[in-house]
């Protein structure tokens, strides 16, 4: 038996290093800490999920009237409606089409949506980078669409004219993808700046536009998301995903929405039905809750993140070589450490092997970060501090 040519593009969130070390674990999945004491900071994650999904999910296990039956492709209507109203609440859009809601297994399965509808072969996609590799290498290896990268790492801020740049040199540009809140650097990116950039994608009529908006609930300083559904001029070529893993702490739940434009919702919808159906059925019962319950869990997910990102911003300016942008959302830092005299794959691994705390190499992210490294600072604050105390002994 052959495999695929496709099949030797794929690759994986966690760089197999890290995933060897983890297997010695009683529970591979509880990346906390292990029997052998590594702390995890590349995928950490330790809040719960909100009290309400909890007990929908305790309903749903004791009442069968729930039925769990085939539902509409692009998501219950009872979850449309109620994202329709939390549209309302939280993202000013007063009139949103229920048939322009999709959901899906995850945000990133909303990538796989565009990418079916939209590109062809040959068809170029303008990213940011860096940027969360699932999404360039599926691209690349799937639909075998041209990639186009925007050095977007200076400061670990955006320059709206440098990605103008970018799409003017472009010949046949299909597609823009746009994160903010960032993964892999933490930046955000505030309202003059994505005014600058949504006045200059007018220019090009022809190019649609993905919105990565998947952190815009954690957003630090008490700032709020430019949301891209504050540009309608674009509505007719905008798609806006996210979902309920990082809000939410649902990650588990694999639960995304996409916001779409009616000249695509049926091609949208003719996938679904062929792809997969519908999305988990009980899965949607608990996303509504999620939607309708109360903002306590947020505010003190907040309250926590704010703390931790003093800690480990703090705590990684300490290290010798190591520089440090501060965040400005999402729950990533993304330190330079070539002044250790190591690129980021060098200082990643050292500090899996001596130190025994696993983080992420910036080129994992793309080939513009070759001497970052990724910090994951959704973990306690206990293993922060070990995490960094570890670092430090192990540069002397």
């Amino acid at each position: 038996m052959s495999l695929s040519q496709r099949s030797q593009s794929l690759v994986g969130d966690t760089p197999p290093l890290v995933l060897a070390h983890f297997k010695c674990a009683s529970d591979p999945f509880n990346f906390q800490q292990n029997p052998e004491g590594y702390i995890n900071l590349g995928t950490a994650e330790n809040f719960l999920m909100e009290k309400e999904v909890s007990e929908k999910l305790q309903e749903i296990k004791n009442d069968f009237s729930f039925g769990f039956h085939y539902d509409y492709p692009q998501g219950a209507e009872s979850l449309r409606k109620s994202f329709q109203n939390f549209a309302k609440r939280f993202l000013g859009i007063r009139q949103l089409p229920l048939t322009n809601i999709v959901f899906a297994s995850g945000a990133s399965a909303i990538l796989e949506i565009l990418s079916y509808v939209l590109c062809d072969p040959e068809d170029e996609i303008l990213l940011m980078s860096p940027l969360y590799n699932g999404f360039y290498h599926d691209l690349e290896a799937r639909f075998k669409a041209k990639i186009k990268t925007s050095n977007c790492l200076e400061d670990n801020s955006f320059d709206a004219k440098i990605f103008e740049k970018s799409i003017q040199s472009c010949h046949n540009l299909k597609t823009v993808l746009i994160n903010n809140p960032h993964n892999p650097t933490g930046s955000f990116t505030d309202k003059t700046i994505i005014d600058k950039l949504a006045k200059g994608l007018e220019k090009f009529p022809h190019v649609a536009i993905l919105t990565d908006e998947v952190y815009d609930r954690l957003i630090f300083d008490k700032k709020e998301i430019p949301t891209f559904f504050n540009y309608p001029n674009l509505y007719d070529r905008l798609i806006v995903l996210n979902g309920w893993s990082k809000t939410y702490a649902m990650t588990g739940w694999r639960l995304g929405w996409g916001v779409w434009p009616e000249n695509l919702v049926e091609y949208v919808f003719k996938f679904c039905v062929n792809n997969h159906s519908c999305v988990n059925t009980a899965a949607q019962y608990g996303a509504i809750a999620a939607l309708e319950g109360p903002e306590d869990h947020l505010n003190n997910m907040m309250k926590e993140f704010i703390i931790r990102r003093k800690l480990i911003v703090d705590g990684l300016r300490s290290l010798k070589g190591v520089e440090c942008s501060l965040p400005g959302g999402s729950f990533f830092a993304f330190p330079n450490v070539k002044e250790t005299g190591m690129n980021g794959e060098e200082f990643a691994e050292r500090c899996l092997q001596e130190a025994g705390v696993a983080i992420i190499p910036g080129t994992a992210f793309g080939k513009f970060a070759k001497d970052n490294v990724r910090f994951n600072f959704a973990t306690s604050q206990d293993n922060i501090y070990q995490a960094l105390e570890k670092i430090n002994n192990m540069l002397g």
